[in-house]
C-alpha cells in the first residue's frame, strides 16, 4: 500500500508539473497573439501556396491569417464598409489608383526591402505608383482567348484576334460554345482594342461604338461567365473563351491530366489586351507594418515568389523567379510576354464616378438587349 501511495502521488505530482507546461504553451501563444505577432493579409483567393505560408510563419516566428476577395470591386466595397485591421492588400493596378486616392494605404520603408531590386524594371514606376511608394510588384495576368485548338483548326478560324469574339462570320461557326467575362471594364477594354483604340479610351463616343461591337455578336454567346469557362473549357463544352491567362493556363492543366482529346492553348489577340499587375500593399489600418514589410520581402525572394507561378500559372515580375519556375510556364509568351508583346499591352487604369455612371448604363443596355 505503501508504494501504491507514493506512486499516486508521483503521478498527481507529475501531471501537475505536465498540465502546468501545458497552461504555460497555452498562455505563452495566446500572449504571443495578443501581443500581435500576427500578419493579417487580405488576398485574392488561391493566391499563395500554403507552403510559403507556412515557411515564413516558421522563419518570422508569427502567424499568418487570410481573409479573401474576389475581384477589386469586392476588396474596395469591404474596405469602404468598414473591413479594417490588414496588414496587406493585394490589388490590381485600378484599385491601386483609388487607395492612393483614398489615402488609404501606408508608404513603404524600402530599406526594409533589400529584395526589391529583384523585380524587373518592366513592372516599376506605374501610372498608379510612381517611384512605387506604395507598392511592390507580386504577380500579374493578361486578358486573353483560351481556346480549343483542335476544334477551331478543324473549322479552319483565327484565334489570335479578338474578331474570334466578335465577328458574326466566324461566331456563327461556334454559337453557343464560347464565353465572354462578365466585367464591364475587360468586356469593354477588349472591345476597345479590337476596334482600334485604347482599353483606357473614355470617349463616350468610342464607348458607344463598343457597346454596339458586343451586342452584335451577344446573340452568339452562351453566357458572360467569371468562373466556370475553366471548367467548361478544359471538358471540351466550351471551344473559345475570353478569360485570364492563369485560369486558361489550369482549364489547359485539367483537359491534359484527364487524358481529353484535344488541347486548350490561349494567347493573347494581335490588337492588344490588358495587363493586370497585382501589388503587395500597406493598409493604414494595419498593426504590423514590421512583419508586412518582412513578408513582402521574404516573397520578393526568387524560390518564394516561383511557387506562386507554379501553383497558378500567374506571370511573375520577379527576374529572381524564374530559374525555380518550371520551364514550360516560363516559355508560353501569354504568360512571360517578350518586349514586343508587353509593349501591347495596357493596365487598366481608374475611372471617375461621372465615367462610372456611364460606363454602368451601357454595360446595363448590354445586359438587357
Amino acid at each position: 500500500m505503501k508504494h501504491n501511495r507514493f506512486l499516486i502521488s508521483f503521478l498527481c505530482l507529475l501531471f501537475i508539473i505536465l498540465a502546468g507546461c501545458t497552461s504555460e504553451n497555452q498562455t505563452s501563444n495566446n500572449s504571443s497573439e495578443k501581443n500581435g505577432d500576427v500578419l493579417r493579409l487580405f488576398n485574392w483567393n488561391n493566391y499563395i501556396s500554403q507552403q510559403t505560408i507556412e515557411r515564413f510563419e516558421q522563419t518570422c516566428q508569427c502567424r499568418v491569417t487570410q481573409d479573401y476577395y474576389s475581384d477589386n470591386e469586392e476588396l474596395l466595397a469591404k474596405l469602404a464598409a468598414g473591413a479594417s485591421g490588414y496588414d496587406l492588400l493585394v490589388p490590381t493596378g485600378d484599385a491601386m489608383d483609388t487607395l492612393i486616392r483614398q489615402g488609404a494605404l501606408s508608404t513603404l520603408d524600402k530599406s526594409q526591402i533589400t529584395h526589391l531590386k529583384n523585380i524587373d524594371p518592366n513592372y516599376l514606376n506605374t501610372e498608379f505608383d510612381p517611384g512605387n511608394h506604395y507598392s511592390v510588384p507580386y504577380a500579374y495576368t493578361t486578358t486573353l482567348i483560351g481556346f480549343n485548338r483542335e476544334k477551331l483548326a478543324e473549322l479552319g478560324l483565327p484565334a489570335a484576334s479578338w474578331a474570334i469574339i466578335f465577328e458574326p462570320e466566324y461566331l456563327q461557326k461556334i454559337k453557343g460554345r464560347i464565353t465572354v467575362l462578365d466585367s464591364q471594364r475587360e468586356l469593354m477594354a477588349a472591345a476597345l482594342k479590337y476596334l482600334g483604340y485604347s482599353a483606357n479610351d473614355t470617349d463616350e463616343a468610342h464607348w458607344q461604338q463598343a457597346k454596339e461591337l458586343i451586342i452584335r455578336a451577344k446573340p452568339y454567346w452562351a453566357a458572360f461567365s467569371n468562373t466556370s469557362y475553366i471548367r467548361e473549357l478544359a471538358v471540351g463544352n466550351l471551344w473559345v473563351a475570353h478569360g485570364y491567362s492563369n485560369d486558361m493556363y489550369q482549364a489547359a492543366l485539367d483537359a491534359k491530366k484527364t487524358g481529353r482529346q484535344f488541347t486548350v492553348e490561349f494567347v493573347i489577340p494581335a490588337e492588344g489586351a490588358v495587363l493586370s499587375l497585382d501589388s503587395m500593399v500597406l493598409h493604414h489600418s494595419g498593426h504590423r507594418p514590421d512583419l508586412a514589410h518582412r513578408f513582402i520581402n521574404f516573397m520578393l525572394e526568387g524560390a518564394n515568389s516561383a511557387e506562386l507561378t507554379n501553383l497558378t500559372g500567374s506571370g511573375n515580375p520577379n527576374l529572381a523567379a524564374r530559374p525555380y519556375i518550371h520551364p514550360e510556364i516560363v516559355a508560353n509568351p501569354a504568360i512571360f510576354p517578350d518586349a514586343a508583346l508587353l509593349h501591347r499591352l495596357e493596365m487598366l487604369h481608374d475611372i471617375n464616378h461621372t465615367q462610372r455612371r456611364l460606363l454602368s448604363r451601357i454595360w446595363t443596355e448590354i445586359k438587357l438587349r
